[in-house]
């Protein structure tokens, strides 16, 4: 079989191993988690579910296509992550469900967010498209909330092409995501439901399998590099890490504390000019976009959006690539 055979079967079972032995179910992208991952837990028309507004359009947009309206919470200065106090203050008897993003690859305060879905009776999701293998407290990133959703984008920390992973330990949600991904039925011509077609193929999850056996040995250079940068930059704050967490570095983000916008970007094409490629995620937070052009208070987000700069940090890196970066941008950074 060309789409979802026995390749997605097997890489379904292995991709288990990173979120703690959880059901996974193949998709075919990253988006398509998010929507289905909503759907199956039953988030309907005009349910509140509560985001990061600093994050890619996919996070909002995955509330909006299954009928709900998405609520941007602010993020905390250090991990780029949502800010529990300012989620807990937006919760209205609207609010259904919050999803943090685990932006560049650091884990959100999952055991926080737990706490406040108890309290509230919410469902907690995870965005974890960038965090494949992080971690907190020993315990991996898609392994915290009722749904995950992991993406295989080509730029992500493993690929399967295009792809993406539903991860939850729910085996109703389970069956509702199998059955949204094919057509509403998970026997040839027994849909059950209306679905979609959101299969995988098994050419991409051939190429997720073998990505799975290198993931852990990349992530692992990833943290080396990372180490490195934190080393030798200077005059930037190099991103934090929060004590028991395993950060993935999906992007190695820099912040220009108290620069303007212009003054950053002045930064960026200096970099870029001495040869050290480098770009700002994500440039215009989500409620500020034309889509969901919305009035919030968020000035941490509207703060750091003009400062930060993701530089190299991935694992093909040689050292005197790592040399070339730390000079290029301390020297940058001295005439900013």
């Amino acid at each position: 079989m060309m789409a979802q055979g026995p390749e997605v079967k097997a890489f379904e079972e292995e991709f288990a191993q990173f979120v703690g032995g959880r059901r996974c179910i193949a998709v075919n992208s990253g988006t398509s988690a998010l929507h289905l991952g909503f759907l199956a837990a039953g988030i309907k028309a005009g349910d509140e579910v509560i985001v990061p507004s600093f994050s890619f359009a996919a996070t909002a947009n995955s509330v909006a296509l299954a009928g709900a309206v998405p609520v941007f919470g602010d993020i905390d200065p250090k991990t780029f992550n949502l800010d529990p106090a300012h989620v807990e203050s937006l919760i209205t008897p609207r609010t259904k469900a919050i999803m943090p993003v685990h932006l560049y690859g650091h884990i959100a305060d999952m055991d926080t967010f737990e706490t406040i879905g108890a309290k509230h009776g919410l469902t907690i999701f995870e965005d974890a498209a960038q965090a494949h293998l992080a971690s907190l407290n020993g315990r991996m990133a898609g392994a915290w909330g009722a749904v995950a959703s992991f993406s295989f984008y080509p730029t992500k920390n493993m690929t399967s092409g295009e792809g993406g992973m539903i991860v939850t330990n729910d085996a109703a949600i389970e069956h509702q995501s199998r059955l949204l991904r094919n057509q509403g039925g998970v026997v040839r011509y027994q849909n059950e439901i209306v679905g979609f077609n959101n299969r995988m193929t098994d050419i991409h999850a051939a190429i997720g399998r073998v990505q799975i056996t290198k993931v852990k040995a990349w992530t692992e250079q990833r943290r080396k590099n990372a180490a490195y940068l934190d080393a030798n930059l200077k005059g930037v704050i190099t991103p934090y890490v929060r004590p028991g967490t395993e950060h993935s570095y999906h992007q190695y983000t820099i912040r220009l504390e108290g620069v303007t916008s212009e003054q950053r970007d002045k930064a960026i094409e200096l970099i870029k000019a001495g040869g050290v490629g480098c770009d700002v995620y994500y440039p215009t937070p989500i409620h500020r976009l034309p889509s969901f052009s919305s009035v919030h208070d968020l000035p941490v987000t509207e703060e750091l959006v003009k400062e930060v700069i993701s530089i190299p940090v991935h694992p093909s890196l040689t050292l005197d690539e790592l040399e070339q970066v730390v000079s290029v941008v301390n020297d940058v950074v001295s005439r900013i």
